[in-house]
């Protein structure tokens, strides 16, 4: 059985946003699936998707503070500058963490660790909701 999806995330501000439960309210089919696999892919060069800790927001601001000291705006090695000094940033940091993740569904729930949370790496200043492509690939509950 396959189910795809597209879905739109509320614009977010920078930053490292946890967005597990805004995927799993907006796919009610999961409930079917006895086991398959849930692919989560943002259509944007300047965000990513990715897989982390859960419960304490300063994992999220050490993400934040990491990936800003890795790839720091307004450097001048950068051309690919058009839309404002987080332009080329946002993409180099979309391309390490990267544009998807695979989670296993079981009896109908993702499963996730414990700690574990899917999240929106927002890596614009001034970025617009964002598009999100969910795709189910798995076998129905009898």
């Amino acid at each position: 059985m396959w189910i795809q999806k597209e879905i739109t995330i509320e614009k977010k501000q920078k930053g490292f946003h946890l967005i597990t439960d805004q995927l799993i309210n907006q796919l009610p089919e999961m409930n079917k699936i006895y086991i398959g696999l849930l692919n989560v892919f943002v259509l944007h060069t300047s965000a990513s998707i990715t897989l982390n800790e859960n419960m304490d927001s300063s994992v999220r601001d050490d993400f934040k503070s990491f990936f800003n000291r890795l790839v720091p705006e307004n450097q001048n090695y950068f051309t690919h500058t058009y839309e404002g000094s987080d332009d080329m940033p946002a993409h180099l940091k979309s391309s390490i963490l990267g544009s998807s993740i695979v989670v296993p569904i079981s009896n109908g729930s993702l499963k996730l660790g414990t700690w574990q949370g899917i999240y929106l790496c927002e890596h614009r200043k001034h970025a617009n909701a964002r598009n999100i492509i969910l795709t189910i690939h798995g076998k129905k509950k009898n």
